[in-house]
């Protein structure tokens, strides 16, 4: 039960609206939102249901129960509450008690098959052209080189793109979340005769870049050897930087839009009539697709260039910093902390945890945009801030907010032997830092809406793996609550977790491409409920729908 409390209208006008939001308990909540408290902005709304939730998630009696668990051959992903299957062909609901089935695509070619998807939200501004546009949408991507985008609800086609016969385009990502999309093919390669003939590919790949709802063409470019250096290994596109790395370990950045306007040599429009390099069509039908309209012809003007190992780069914090590893072997696992603006290091800008471990630690910017970072090892996770130390010279120092650590009780083993004239002969074993034996992080993630950070621990527990899930308060790292896997956790698998809202899923791959997907709900109810839940073994039954087996519980 929930206690109601009371304060006094003179105590509580003295305030700050922060500590009012946390003297209001559930009731209190539901009661002024009844009351229209929160009509005047959609947005405040959200955040107090938000709020709501996640006082109820962190209540000593609610529980998470395995509700329905299902196998497939096929890679297994989850976006905003739907599961997908059969490569995207298959939608499931992640939110009802039971599995429900939102579409089903028809069987494909393998030509026809969906490579990978991006989920489309509606943006917050601006008028769209169709009702459709308002709806989620999923822009997928086929092994043809078509672009769809689909009905999130139904699985309808409700525009289509032709790409180009030109190249094999493999991969979607974001250059701007909900505007920029970019489409990147996979490695060109020299076909065998052209090979034999000497002739060299030097075209590495192209990107394709649309801006999406309504959905539009902004261009077409390619990375060439010869532009960009013969020592061009990968390259991306991110916040309007194209982003080239080098197999020397330099990580170079220019501006796309600077790119754009310098070197497109013609403008084009999705399902309008162009002539290209002697031939006419419409832009985005088949067999025309999408011009290549972005010709480098000289290297761009450079914005940056750092030189890290294994081109691993990162930019975030306030003011802006970069993260990288220094470009040599010997420096592997430590990190430095510099300023954008100079490259200057900041104080205590070298993190090393020194950590002797199978698994490599990890560091990044927060997802949460708090300019904070995110240091994450088998044992321990900080979360570091930068703090001005020289108002005059603005450098800045790399601070510890808060540390979460594993629960160990001993960091080494003594294996005894006995000779034999029965002498006992002890000898100290150092155990890995991510050693099986021992509680170790495996998974961090962030929960935006509920300002969450969802730490997956797992340890052997009688010889097998056993998982759990905590929830940390974001801004101080206090622990709000424990939830247990029930299924073992083997290490020498590849595990993914979400924790969204009130559904946490496991998606699990097993030897020879089994993938298993657990599907854990939220239940309110008191502790002794929980307990029972836990020590009495569920029944199960086994549903068919549309041919996907489902065990539900």
């Amino acid at each position: 039960m929930l206690s109601n409390s009371s304060t006094s209208s003179s105590a509580t006008a003295k305030l700050s609206s922060a500590d009012k939001f946390k003297l209001h308990n559930i009731c209190h909540l539901l009661t002024r939102r009844f009351l229209g408290f929160y009509t005047k902005d959609a947005g405040v709304v959200y955040r107090k249901n938000m709020g709501i939730l996640r006082k109820l998630i962190c209540q000593e009696s609610t529980t998470f129960k395995n509700v329905w668990t299902t196998h497939s051959t096929s890679p297994i992903a989850y976006q905003s509450g739907k599961i997908y299957f059969d490569n995207y062909r298959c939608c499931v609901s992640s939110v009802t008690p039971e599995p429900r089935i939102i579409y089903q695509m028809p069987a494909c070619s393998k030509s026809e098959k969906i490579e990978d998807a991006l989920l489309l939200e509606c943006p917050v501004g601006g008028v769209l052209p169709r009702p459709s546009d308002y709806k989620p949408s999923l822009a997928v991507l086929t092994a043809h080189n078509w672009l769809f985008r689909l009905s999130a609800s139904t699985g309808e086609i409700l525009e289509r793109v032709y790409l180009t016969s030109q190249c094999k385009f493999r991969y979607l990502s974001w250059d701007t979340t909900q505007e920029i999309m970019v489409v990147k093919s996979v490695q060109c390669k020299v076909p065998a005769a052209a090979g034999q003939a000497g002739i060299q590919q030097s075209v590495l790949f192209f990107f394709a870049v649309f801006r999406v709802l309504p959905l539009s063409f902004i261009g077409m470019l390619e990375i060439d050897k010869k532009i960009f250096g013969n020592s061009v290994t990968d390259a991306s596109m991110s916040h309007q930087m194209l982003i080239v790395m080098h197999s020397v370990g330099l990580v170079r950045l220019y501006s796309f839009q600077s790119i754009s306007e310098k070197f497109m040599t013609q403008q084009v429009d999705l399902e309008h009539e162009c002539n290209w390099n002697g031939k006419a069509g419409i832009v985005g039908k088949y067999p025309f697709g999408v011009p290549c309209n972005i010709k480098i012809t000289d290297t761009p003007d450079l914005l940056f260039e750092v030189s890290s190992l294994e081109n691993t780069f990162q930019i975030g914090g306030y003011p802006w910093h970069y993260i990288i590893t220094p470009n040599k072997k010997s420096q592997r696992g430590i990190f430095h902390v510099c300023s954008l603006k100079d490259h200057t290091l900041a104080k205590n800008g070298i993190q090393d945890m020194k950590c002797c471990s199978l698994e490599p630690d990890w560091i990044s910017f927060h997802p949460d945009s708090s300019g904070r970072i995110l240091h994450v090892g088998p044992n321990l996770i900080k979360i570091l801030k930068l703090k001005e130390t020289d108002s005059v010279t603005e450098q800045q120092e790399v601070k510890e907010e808060f540390i979460l650590q594993a629960h160990r009780e001993n960091d080494v083993n003594n294996s005894v032997t006995v000779t034999s004239s029965g002498r006992v002969v002890k000898k100290r074993i150092n155990l890995l830092d991510d050693d099986p034996e021992r509680e170790t992080f495996k998974i961090v993630d962030y929960e935006d809406e509920l300002d969450l950070l969802s730490v997956v621990t797992v340890a052997h527990l009688g010889g097998d793996g056993a998982a759990h899930l905590d929830l940390h308060c974001n801004e101080n790292g206090t622990l709000l609550k424990h939830i247990v896997f029930g299924e073992p956790w083997d290490v020498t698998y590849s595990h993914e977790v979400y924790f969204d809202r009130n559904v946490v899923l496991h998606i699990e791959q097993k030897p020879n491409r089994i993938f298993s997907c657990y599907v854990y709900q939220m239940v309110c109810g008191s502790s002794r409920e929980g307990e029972d839940v836990r020590k009495h073994k569920r029944e199960r039954r086994f549903c068919k729908k549309m041919g996907r087996t489902f065990e539900c519980f």
